[in-house]
């Protein structure tokens, strides 16, 4: 077992990569009472088009990762959830673009609800006519998100900016794609995505590194997998140019809802300048539409945003955008502020004191951040399939500076690369 301190933080990791290539990674918090744990595979809603080793071409119906998560749940014998709740642990599971997580949290038996983890991920059992059943309960799914307005101009922000990537693709898919979900298919894509070279352990919390590791140990040595597939993922050739300028729906809102989207025409990094872009862009955001802005509280008194205001931005290897918006009583005049203010800064640039300011309320967001076990777990996952590293962050800020972001906003926020959505008022239609 492997140790990593990070004295800047004052957290010792400890890891392992197991025979089978499963990568555990523990960190102990003595004095929280409660321990997490999340157990991850690096395949999202985007992989439906793939080759292992070498073979052939396979095309899998969208949605698949989402509705292998549900399944994921059905035992011929037992009910997960039941065996989690005996042990006082909540469990849980979630699927994003990239990676599918299945966790649990507890104050107590750590060890029994780990193997209890482990052995349900690692134990699929599919019939046909559970998958058939499942069908009408993600379709229902698929449906009240349809009907849901912050899903509805987010995705929709998505389809705009993307001609082709899968990124503009529901998570959960269509009621048409799930239909052809098969029993089949779902250990196909089990066997390929489930393999634990593939997927990452990942505990924190209140343990001792060296019982918990043996606990994980023990249980993978008494499992048998096949040998490693290498997986080819294939995503189509994304133009730069977006899809739409501006999009509109209309649904049952009391305020219309904008978010504004702006598309990284430029892709394909990873490790530290993944991270370095990422960190960059943040600070750039807080420092023109973060809470303490100018612009932030012209908008506020103006009336034009509520506290629902919000912004983030998302960095993958393949495809990269921030988001800013919330609802508004206009979204045009929204939208005109924030490129005059867009307009304003690249003319006449950001102030020092702007980003030194920005810059020392990131570093203590993110210190305050490692007080949460759920925030340190998800993002470690996330941040280490990218090849980078959460606690390189704070050096990662520290080291950035007011050129940096200022060649940055040149670059990311150009009103060639800016989709609006919007959702309206169903009465406004009529």
């Amino acid at each position: 077992m492997q140790t990593k301190t990070f004295q800047q933080v004052n957290e010792t990791l400890y890891s392992e990569q197991l025979p089978n290539g499963l990568k555990v990674y523990l960190l102990p918090k003595m004095g929280f009472g409660k321990t997490y744990a999340v157990f991850t595979t690096r395949y999202g809603s985007i992989d439906s088009h793939f080759r292992i080793s070498g073979g052939a071409e396979v095309h899998v119906p969208d949605g698949i990762a989402h509705f292998l998560e549900h399944k994921m749940f059905d035992k011929e014998d037992r009910d997960v959830f039941q065996d989690f709740s005996r042990n006082g642990a909540s469990c849980n599971a979630f699927t994003t673009f990239n990676r599918t997580a299945y966790l649990f949290s507890c104050t107590d038996l750590v060890e029994d609800n780990l193997n209890i983890l482990l052995d349900f991920v690692q134990e699929p059992y599919f019939t046909e006519q559970s998958v058939e059943k499942e069908k009408g309960i993600i379709g229902q799914e698929i449906r009240m998100y349809d009907d849901n307005p912050d899903w509805k101009v987010y995705m929709s922000l998505l389809k705009a900016m993307y001609q082709e990537h899968p990124v503009r693709i529901e998570i959960a898919g269509t009621v048409e794609s799930i239909a052809k979900i098969t029993k089949d298919t779902l250990y196909d894509c089990y066997e390929t995505f489930y393999h634990p070279s593939n997927m990452i352990l990942f505990v924190v919390g209140s343990f001792d590194p060296e019982s918990i590791m043996q606990t994980v140990r023990k249980n993978q040595e008494g499992k048998s997998f096949s040998p490693s597939p290498k997986i080819e993922r294939f995503f189509p050739q994304e133009p730069a140019a977006l899809a739409q300028k501006q999009v509109e729906n209309h649904l049952s809102v009391g305020l219309p809802k904008c978010m504004i989207g702006f598309k990284d025409a430029h892709v394909g990094l990873t490790g530290e300048q993944l991270l370095r872009r990422e960190m960059t862009t943040k600070l750039l955001l807080d420092i023109l539409f973060g809470t303490s802005s100018a612009l932030y509280q012209k908008l506020y008194e103006a009336g034009l945003i509520t506290e629902s205001f919000d912004f983030d931005y998302t960095c993958e290897q393949d495809y990269a955008y921030s988001l800013l918006g919330g609802d508004t009583p206009d979204p045009e005049r929204l939208k005109e502020m924030i490129q005059q203010e867009i307009s304003h800064y690249l003319q006449a640039g950001i102030a020092k004191d702007e980003f030194e300011r920005s810059k020392r309320k990131k570093i203590g967001q993110f210190l305050r951040s490692l007080n949460s076990i759920e925030y340190i777990a998800n993002q470690f996952t996330s941040y280490t399939f990218n090849g980078t590293d959460l606690f390189a962050v704070v050096p990662v800020l520290e080291s950035i500076t007011l050129q940096d972001v200022t060649e940055r906003m040149g670059e990311h926020l150009r009103f060639d690369q800016m989709a609006v959505s919007i959702v309206r008022s169903a009465a406004d239609q009529e």
